[in-house]
């Protein structure tokens, strides 16, 4: 293997100031800028490194079931390592993310009216032992490409964060945060997690004690459309202080248009989750319980989104009625 395909697939990301959001928060906020690595999130962090070390074991092709973020990290990860992919997508993925997941060079499959039917496929299809089967979240080597987002957050940043806000779908980027934080000793850095209503899955699991299925996706957020996060959160989120907080669709929406005005550049309302911790005002709520630090940096992941375009924020900010 080239020493550039062993190199990690991702890039590192910029960690940067957001003036709009630190008026908003009354707190110094950054954004960690992961919408604008080649795959269009973090995912490639995370599912680049298990395609490599499932390449390492002996695979020589990739079976993904997802048409969003996850799907598109397989498809450019498979394409950097040369070896075929097949992306299984179920009918609710747009007809734009066929055309971008086959400039990446994959083969798409449509099958099932969500994602959970489309993995049940994707399973079929990577019986063969020399198959990597790609879950969008949940595997431990996902959680650890994911984790190097806080190297480079501890890395970048000048003070200790306050606190680090992400978006929780099925719970990979929740957990790839934690163990970073473990394995750098910084377990006192407060993690904000958040969901849109109808996508809920880790506010269910935590309130219930265990990962629990939410019964169906009600979100437009259809990234973050897991039915049952992760058992990786409840395994990693000791000693680390999470709080967990669902915000409506229209919130998210808000915060993807006012991210648009402010930093020119569009992410999709499973990102505005995250970033309307800010624009809602929920931060200096936060703030002012002391459930987040005084000094440093609150740190904004800014997962990404490929399903978005101008045309659709437009919709939902028509379909929310936002002025």
């Amino acid at each position: 293997m080239s020493a550039v395909k062993s190199s990690p697939l991702h890039t590192l990301s910029p960690l940067t100031p957001s003036n709009e959001l630190s008026d908003v928060c009354g707190h110094q906020a950054v954004l960690k800028l992961e919408n604008i690595q080649p795959s269009g999130s973090f995912k490639i962090r995370g599912i680049g490194h298990y395609i490599q070390k499932s390449i390492e074991r002996g695979c020589d092709r990739v079976v993904s079931s997802s048409g969003g973020n996850a799907g598109m990290a397989a498809a450019y990860s498979s394409k950097i390592m040369g070896i075929p992919a097949t992306i299984v997508i179920p009918k609710s993925t747009p007809s734009f993310m066929i055309s971008k997941l086959r400039q990446e060079k994959a083969d798409v499959i449509v099958h099932g009216e969500v994602w959970d039917m489309a993995h049940k496929k994707a399973i079929t299809l990577a019986e063969n032992k020399k198959c990597c089967l790609v879950h969008p979240f949940d595997h431990p080597d996902i959680w650890e490409g994911h984790s190097t987002i806080v190297d480079e957050i501890l890395e970048q940043s000048t003070e200790t964060p306050a606190a680090i806000v992400v978006s929780v779908g099925g719970g990979g980027l929740l957990c790839g945060i934690l163990r970073g934080l473990h394995r750098h000793g910084a377990t006192d850095i407060p993690v904000v997690a958040m969901e849109t209503e109808g996508a809920h899955c880790l506010r269910a699991a935590l309130d219930a004690g265990k990962p629990v299925s939410i019964g169906e996706i009600t979100s437009i957020a259809k990234t973050l459309g897991a039915l049952c996060v992760t058992q990786g959160v409840f395994d990693l989120k000791q000693g680390i202080q999470l709080s967990s907080h669902v915000i409506s669709d229209k919130q998210a929406v808000e915060a993807c248009i006012n991210f648009a005005d402010h930093h020119r550049m569009l992410v999709e309302p499973s990102c505005g989750a995250a970033l309307a911790a800010g624009y809602s005002g929920l931060i200096q709520e936060l703030r002012e319980s002391n459930l987040i630090q005084k000094k440093g940096p609150v740190v904004f992941v800014v997962c990404g989104g490929n399903i978005v375009s101008i045309d659709q924020l437009m919709d939902w900010k028509k379909q929310f009625k936002i002025d």
